[in-house]
């Protein structure tokens, strides 16, 4: 291995830091050819990140964090305004919203001190420690470069054959295969920074923080087979999702949170605070919250705006500074020089939707697409012939001053011991997770893993998850035809097989945290349904107030309710009103609703029965564990599903809270049962049993 001048490389896994813990060094020129000849092979699509969607928005100060940042923003009664940006990860401009994959979340606060950019994803830890694996990492994860195949999707040879080969990513591929990774909607994920970093206050001194954003509407996922459903029939179902609820006012909101560690505390753990590989349990730091942003106004331009914006991890205003995290100093680097090839120069940041609120004024020129027209003889510092202008800010002016931190060491490509335990925290998530979820996680692993052609990666992964829990990797092994290996030997195997690997190799030890509750999401149950979107299947004879009472009910709850037929246009009700239609079965799935219901009228009852799509969308909501209402003169609906020899044979309260199903001849009492079940969001107890014909 050589770089592109043709030196030998002898370590390509680490970055040159000053010290095992140090920062990063500029000098690094193995890392920095690396990581410039990464960021420039695509344009002008994002190398990452390609396929998005934008918002605009406010965030709220709670005012509550002045004894640990100066941050202005973080303290002030007025408004921010900012621009947020949800994407996938791996897939191209053109793939599906619903693939497994990590989401970006990243927020820019348009400061009175300058921009902030809060650059993270939906899930609070990453696949490596150090920014110089991170080409690699990318380039597993893309399509193969010998046929291009396959598109946003991880579920290929290149991908596993990488993270088995780097075991510090076991963390980050347990989150990956389980739910979180197919959100319900970008409303509905919560965000992360990744990165532990500085908060600085007035006097000075220094905490470490980890960065959170919490959604008002709870965090939810759909459905494995859902999202694959979802890809054919709207593979840009999030971006219409946000889209819609923001048009239609129901503004999405998440708090801010701040896990806070004082400085005196860094080494307190068990785990090294500056391992982007960890999370910092909340049981051991709890989250304070600090704020909520609503975004409320799309983007006016696609491309102008969403397309064209430039985030930048080391975009930080006075009262937020870096640590030593070696993923993080690489990506000080990396933001930038990505976008001197995407936008087409150093003025990416006069492009509007990058451009502060405050004044600019610096001695930078020139350069392709420039914006200001600088007047004045002097353009360079310190000056007499234009008055000294711009001249430096001042303490008492809140200028940025990087915290000084001590540093007293040798340079050196080597890592801390304190980052070699890469499987307790896998185990935790793993231990943390609801019953259905540990399923799903099994099936994701099942068919991921079936999907790679070479058994030797197969086996090898499944002596990985050993170590996180045997009985996944059982369960598994079985999945795939395989035994679980007895011996996998080196269980880092991106180090050459030496003497030197053993200093390489994990540290096996448990977490002292051995469940938390945060990291299911079945500990997120809203106590609202809005914005859920309800579907009301009718047709000709339908019962208007069974229809009525019950939309009427979800209605002012803030659901979205939209009326199916089998054709468009309207339905004469039993009384002869017409009803209009939204959509039919034509054109639109049971996957983009979150649940069902069939009112009464028997001329309707009869053409629903009848209809094998209506039946379909019935047996398809079920498969996926969504809540489904009945009135009881609609029973010869659900008795045609294939799904209704698994009901009760009464329906009560308590069947209804197990199966997310009801049935009910009074539209009032049913609605507000139905309400309730729409908040559980999905009934994973019929897990099971939801593999149903649909």
């Amino acid at each position: 291995m050589t770089t592109n001048h043709g030196v030998r490389i002898n370590d390509d896994v680490n970055s040159l830091k000053a010290g095992e813990r140090g920062p990063s060094l500029l000098e690094d020129f193995i890392f920095r050819e690396k990581m410039t000849h990464f960021d420039h092979e695509r344009i002008p699509e994002r190398v990452v990140h390609a396929r998005g969607a934008g918002a605009h928005g406010v965030f709220k100060s709670y005012n509550n964090v002045p004894d640990f940042t100066k941050a202005a923003f973080l303290n002030t009664e007025n408004e921010t305004p900012v621009f947020v940006r949800f994407s996938t990860v791996a897939g191209s401009r053109g793939s599906t919203d619903l693939a497994r994959d990590v989401r970006g979340f990243a927020v820019k606060f348009y400061t009175e001190e300058g921009n902030f950019d809060l650059v993270g994803n939906n899930m609070p830890v990453f696949f490596i420690q150090d920014a110089i694996k991170f080409p690699d990492l990318v380039h597993a994860v893309k399509p193969e470069p010998h046929n291009e195949i396959p598109q946003a999707a991880s579920a290929h040879d290149t991908f596993w054959d990488f993270v088995s080969l780097n075991t510090e990513a076991t963390h980050m591929v347990m989150w990956l295969m389980s739910d979180r990774a197919i959100p319900r909607s970008y409303r509905m994920m919560e965000g992360f920074g990744v990165h532990t970093f500085r908060l600085i206050n007035r006097d000075g001194k220094s905490s470490f923080v980890k960065f959170h954003w919490k959604p008002l509407l709870g965090v939810h996922s759909v459905a494995w087979d859902e999202a694959q459903n979802i890809s054919g029939k709207d593979p840009d179902f999030h971006r219409r999702d946000l889209w819609e609820a923001i048009e239609n006012g129901a503004y999405p909101e998440w708090e801010l949170g701040l896990q806070i560690i004082p400085e005196e505390d860094e080494f307190r753990y068990d785990f090294d605070i500056l391992d982007a590989t960890k999370i910092i349990p909340e049981e051991l730091v709890p989250v304070i919250k600090v704020g909520k942003m609503t975004l409320n106004r799309n983007p006016d331009n696609f491309f102008a705006e969403t397309e064209q914006v430039a985030f930048h991890i080391g975009h930080v205003v006075p009262g937020i500074d870096f640590t030593n995290d070696p993923l993080l100093q690489g990506r000080l680097f990396s933001y930038t020089d990505t976008q001197l090839i995407r936008l087409g120069g150093p003025n990416f940041q006069e492009i509007p939707i990058n451009r502060p609120v405050v004044p600019v004024h610096n001695n930078q020129r020139d350069g392709y697409m420039r914006q200001t027209i600088n007047r004045g003889q002097s353009s360079y510092h310190p000056n007499t012939t234009g008055g000294g202008c711009p001249f430096q800010a001042g303490k008492m002016q809140g200028g940025f001053t990087s915290h000084p931190e001590r540093i007293d060491a040798v340079k050196i490509r080597n890592r801390s011991k304190s980052f070699f335990d890469f499987f307790s925290q896998a185990t935790l998530f793993f231990n943390s997770q609801s019953e259905p979820e540990k399923d799903h996680i099994v099936d994701a692993f099942r068919f991921e893993l079936g999907k790679v052609d070479n058994v030797a990666i197969r086996e090898r992964m499944l002596g990985i998850l050993t170590f996180v829990d045997p009985g996944l990797a059982a369960q598994v092994a079985y999945g795939l035809g395989l035994a679980v290996p007895s011996d996998i030997g080196l269980i880092n195997q991106s180090i050459p097989a030496d003497e030197e690997a053993k200093r390489y190799q994990p540290i096996l030890q448990e977490s002292t945290i051995k469940y938390s509750q945060p990291l299911s999401m079945a500990h997120y149950v809203a106590d609202n349904i809005a914005t859920r979107k309800v579907a009301i299947l009718v047709a000709h004879g339908v019962d208007e107030n069974s229809v009525m009472t019950v939309r009427d009910s979800l209605l002012d709850r803030n659901a979205v309710v939209e009326l199916v037929a089998p054709e468009l246009g309207i339905v004469m009700s039993s009384t002869g009103n017409a009803l209009q239609v939204d959509r039919s079965f034509l054109t639109t799935p049971s996957v983009v609703y979150d649940a069902v219901y069939v009112p009464g009228g028997s001329n309707s009852v009869a053409t629903l029965e009848a209809d094998p799509d209506a039946v379909h969308f019935l047996n398809e909501a079920f498969k996926h564990c969504k809540p489904i209402a009945a009135d009881t003169s609609a029973w010869p609906v659900i008795t045609s599903t294939y799904f209704s020899k698994r009901l009760p044979e009464n329906f009560t309260a308590e069947s209804a809270e197990r199966d997310g199903v009801i049935i009910s001849a009074d539209p009032a009492s049913l609605a507000n049962t139905f309400t309730r079940l729409i908040g559980m969001h999905r009934f994973w107890k019929r897990e099971k049993s939801r593999k149903v014909p649909a």
